[in-house]
């Protein structure tokens, strides 16, 4: 008699239950659960560097952007970091007054040095500095004022002007603060004391010339109406603008000096050569002889605009008995 045959359970594998096949078997399904695990538990890696391919930024003629791709906003980004700015936003030009040096606009917050003559320099005294900002070149049209500015033109035979200008308080002192009618009257004994007193800064012959000029001065002014109509009638009443660039161009002496100086020798006037005359008419701003990069150039050109209409007034009264004196000195 046959015995029947044992039932055998199916074995285990792994203790795993035998999984179902799916449509792309199970080896595809157990690498992806494998992915999946992996990808929950994955480490932090380095940070992705940003490209620029996700953004294009397209500017219209119109100034309108055209933001239909996705890199807009990653270039404007990047742009504003490194300090980029639009070319197509116009800006406001800046329109620089006339006589005005543009890098004087540069800034409002950082100070540009105004443009000198050569002659001042970093190491110039504050004096000689004001005295070429204020007075050199600035026409001149008071008695008293071409008198006194005469006189210091002759002490440069013996001084430099910075000399002068620190010593000016004295010569004022000393010579009745240049009054030509004051100086006129001093008589030899007084002289005698100034030039004792006074060979300290100038020679004797210098302060001799100084007090005799007063007397041919007041003779000048009985003539003319005034020193200034004299003066100024060797220029017809109005500047030179010499218009040199360079100190090595600004001559000792010009033929209008040298006219000047003939004529005031052949008044009388002492130690009154032709470099002493163009050094006074440079100071009175007989001459411009500022250099034309300085800025003090235009400025003393247009400061006799509205002394000359005002100077002209004067002469007119001054002389007004002689229409042919009339007629020669305020040709303008």
């Amino acid at each position: 008699m046959s015995s029947s045959p044992e039932l055998r359970s199916p074995a285990k594998i792994n203790g795993d239950t035998r999984k179902i096949l799916g449509p792309g078997g199970n080896r595809v399904r157990d690498l992806e659960e494998q992915k999946r695990k992996k990808e929950g538990v994955k480490k932090p890696g380095r940070p992705k560097k940003s490209t620029v391919s996700q953004t294009v930024v397209r500017v219209r003629g119109n100034g309108s952007v055209d933001s239909s791709s996705s890199e807009s906003s990653t270039i404007k980004a990047m742009n504003s970091k490194r300090g980029v700015e639009r070319t197509d936003v116009k800006k406001p030009a800046k329109i620089v007054p006339e006589g005005v040096e543009a890098a004087e606009l540069l800034s409002p917050l950082v100070p540009v040095p105004l443009k000198r003559c050569d002659w001042i320099t970093p190491n110039s005294e504050p004096l000689y500095i004001s005295f070429h900002d204020e007075e050199y070149g600035n026409p001149a049209y008071d008695d008293t004022k071409l008198y006194e500015l005469l006189a210091l033109s002759q002490a440069l035979a013996e001084m430099t002007w910075p000399a002068i200008l620190n010593k000016r308080h004295v010569f004022r002192k000393m010579f009745d603060n240049f009054d030509p009618s004051s100086l006129a009257n001093v008589n030899e004994k007084k002289l005698r004391s100034l030039t004792e007193s006074g060979k300290s800064l100038l020679s004797e012959p210098k302060i001799r010339a100084i007090i005799e000029n007063a007397k041919q001065f007041q003779k000048i002014q009985q003539e003319f109406g005034s020193f200034s109509n004299y003066c100024w009638r060797f220029v017809n009443q109005k500047p030179i603008k010499s218009g040199f660039r360079y100190a090595r161009q600004v001559p000792a002496k010009t033929p209008k000096s040298e006219l000047m100086s003939k004529d005031l020798m052949k008044r009388g006037f002492l130690c009154v050569g032709p470099t002493v005359v163009y050094s006074f008419m440079q100071v009175a701003g007989i001459v411009n002889d500022h250099l034309i990069t300085c800025f003090r150039y235009n400025e003393c050109n247009n400061n006799n605009n509205g002394k000359q209409q005002s100077q002209t007034k004067l002469v007119k009264i001054d002389i007004q008995g002689d229409p042919a004196e009339t007629t020669q000195f305020m040709t303008i």
